[in-house]
């Protein structure tokens, strides 16, 4: 008996009881497939962040990420055998100057002079065994770098008061020395330490998280939470006052010239390009 026959067969009671059971199976279908769905798009979105990640750009990069392949062999691909090493100006008996050398301006550096001589035992002639002098020097200079160094600034208060009001029984006057007001109160946060992670972040390209990194391996648990909310209370209390004055002088200006040039500020799809004001 084919599928017709039966159901031809079938009572209006066994047909209604039918339908019922098609209906809680559609239902289950349908819920089984909205299941699947959402999996499916949880999966294609985790796709295309990893996608995003390893061929896109980033909030927080300024290099495109393939530029940042290379990035452990960044030396070897750098280097150049032929490149000559920068000259310094090192003035002797005369002036020299390597050829296809460019020259370093270290004028504006702190110099540290560390001399090398020989022992008083040993400047003794090995010829005639006399004592020897110094007839000249030869310089060589060096860049130095300095680690970063971190360090407690604590600030102690003084309060003072009259001794002899005191004796006397008369109203003793408090006097507190003056202290320089915190760049944020309650905060163990300084205006240099401020500065640096606002510079470095903006101004070397360096995240939070990687800053995080850095000061971990200094000894100090400073969290990118903490140092973005440094950031935004730099930015909104103390650098909002050079903004507001810079404000100011520019409407005083008869004409302002201003670069509109767009920029794609992240390559994804359907994101609008935006334009970006000094």
């Amino acid at each position: 008996m084919n599928t017709s026959q039966s159901i031809a067969a079938m009572t209006i009671e066994e047909l209604q009881s039918r339908c019922l059971q098609l209906e809680e199976q559609c239902m289950q279908l349908e819920q089984q497939n909205a299941e699947l769905t959402a999996k499916l798009n949880w999966f294609m979105e985790q796709f295309r962040l990893n996608k995003r990640r390893q061929f896109g750009f980033s909030s927080e990069r300024t290099e495109p990420l393939k530029e940042q392949l290379l990035l452990f062999n960044e030396a070897e691909a750098e280097a150049r055998p032929e490149a000559p090493e920068p000259d310094w100006e090192t003035i002797t008996y005369q002036r020299r100057k390597g050829r296809g050398r460019r020259e370093m301006n270290l004028e504006d550096l702190p110099v540290e002079v560390v001399e090398h001589r020989l022992p008083e035992e040993e400047r003794v002639c090995p010829c005639c065994g006399g004592p020897l002098d110094e007839m000249s020097t030869e310089v060589r200079q060096e860049l130095k770098v300095i680690p970063a160094q971190v360090k407690v600034v604590k600030h102690v208060r003084y309060v003072y008061s009259c001794r002899r009001c005191e004796r006397e029984e008369i109203t003793t006057p408090v006097v507190t020395a003056p202290i320089p007001a915190p760049v944020l109160p309650g905060s163990p946060v300084s205006p240099s330490l401020m500065a640096y992670i606002m510079t470095q972040k903006y101004g070397a390209g360096l995240p939070l998280y990687r800053q995080e990194q850095q000061f971990k391996g200094l000894g100090i648990e400073l969290s990118r939470q903490t140092m973005a909310n440094w950031v935004l209370h730099g930015a909104n209390t103390w650098l909002a006052l050079i903004y507001d004055r810079l404000h100011e002088y520019l409407l005083t200006r008869d004409i302002l010239h201003a670069d509109e040039t767009t920029l794609q500020v992240l390559q994804e799809p359907g994101r609008k390009i935006n334009a970006m004001h000094p």
